[in-house]
């Protein structure tokens, strides 16, 4: 399997998101990053607008659930359709449940991790999970630069994941673009949440073709080594 590229609205214009994730046909997945300005310091967007934005396209929807309660509000998201709804360890109350639940309704269940929440005191819950998600940038702004401090982090968890065995997808998400991709492949990341550099590029779709071939590029280099 190759790299994902899931572009995050948090950087599209949100008078006009259904003009923006039209203009991504490419995308693995849209990435929606839900705030509730008390786990991070940003307000953006909740359910009434995923439910609109499920009505309208076929994509695929990766929720980003950076809130308080994710335990309350974490299935309402897979009942409005998300395929795929990452909450955060520091907010969850009950991480295991929670991602039983979510996998129960037929929705890929993630584990968000910001950076500075160490991968180890987890490490036996990874099998719970589709996919675990390695934030690169203090979560709540789009158009941070990214913390490659984070790749020994990424390196890790990506041990943790080979030593399960199982197929869990790792996530980046932050300060991702044709120059910091490379790195993260290398740490051995396979998805991506690119923001900025998608909705700042002057062809949004052409730019996420490009990380995706350069990202290949790098991956085969990195197992054939």
């Amino acid at each position: 399997m190759g790299i994902q590229i899931t572009p995050s609205i948090l950087s599209a214009d949100f008078t006009n998101l259904d003009r923006d994730i039209a203009a991504v046909p490419s995308a693995d997945a849209i990435h929606i990053d839900v705030m509730d300005n008390h786990f991070v310091p940003n307000l953006t967007i909740g359910l009434p607008v995923v439910e609109a934005i499920r009505k309208r396209t076929t994509h695929e929807l990766d929720i980003h659930l950076m809130i308080t309660d994710p335990d309350r509000w974490a299935p309402e998201y897979a009942e409005a359709g998300a395929e795929s709804v990452s909450f955060h360890v520091e907010a969850a109350a009950a991480p295991v449940r929670l991602a039983r639940e979510l996998r129960s309704m037929g929705c890929k269940a993630a584990l968000g991790i910001k950076p500075a929440t160490p991968i180890e005191p987890y490490a036996d819950l990874l099998g719970e999970f589709d996919k675990i998600l390695i934030m690169t940038v203090e979560p709540g702004f789009g158009g941070q630069s990214f913390l490659d401090i984070m790749m020994p982090k990424v390196r890790r968890t990506r041990e943790l994941i080979r030593g399960t065995g199982l197929e869990i997808a790792l996530q980046v998400d932050g300060g991702i673009s044709e120059r910091t991709i490379d790195i993260a492949i290398a740490a051995g990341a396979d998805v991506f949440v690119a923001g900025s550099a998608v909705y700042g590029a002057d062809d949004p779709d052409a730019m996420i073709r490009a990380l995706r071939e350069h990202g290949d590029a790098e991956l085969h280099q990195n197992h054939a080594h």
